[in-house]
């Protein structure tokens, strides 16, 4: 079900004509940043790569969905949304989808040379990837978002 509110949807001063309730890729970023963590620790052994094919997956999903479409962000809408009064405002849903696609650029690459034998790759993709995570759970720092917007920014600069 969509959320209800009457704020205008926006990300800076990027408006948008639909939104989505900011609380949802936080909460999102903070089930990748446990899974993330786990790859840390298991590093490059079988396990580890299995977390991290699961990670590219779950950012694979989320960059074709959005947040919103993503297997977190269903779990927020259903089982934590319900429980929270209606966010403030809405927030742009194509921010945190590059977001998503960056998480997918990042652990895909630590995946493919994870399995062609850089066993480094896996803890140090995953690691880079707990950092952004990170940022956006614990302080609704998006550094995914930020990027989309200094792209959008240079590209309206040049035209």
């Amino acid at each position: 079900m969509p959320d209800q509110t009457h704020a205008t949807p926006t990300v800076g001063a990027l408006p948008s004509r639909t939104g989505i309730d900011p609380r949802g890729p936080r909460f999102g970023a903070g089930l990748t940043a446990a899974l993330l963590a786990t790859v840390v620790v298991l590093g490059g052994q079988p396990a580890g790569v299995a977390l991290l094919a699961l990670a590219v997956l779950l950012f694979a999903v989320g960059a074709v969905r959005g947040a919103q479409g993503s297997l977190q962000g269903i779990a927020f809408r259903t089982f934590v949304r319900p429980r929270l009064a209606p966010p403030a405002e809405l927030e742009d849903p194509a921010p945190p989808r590059f977001a998503q696609v960056v998480g997918l650029a990042v652990t895909g690459t630590g995946l493919v040379l994870g399995v062609l034998g850089v066993g480094a790759a896996v803890p140090v993709a995953a690691a880079v990837a707990l950092v952004a995570a990170f940022l956006n759970a614990a302080f609704g720092f998006c550094l995914g978002c930020e990027v989309y917007l200094l792209l959008q920014r240079m590209r309206t600069a040049r035209a």
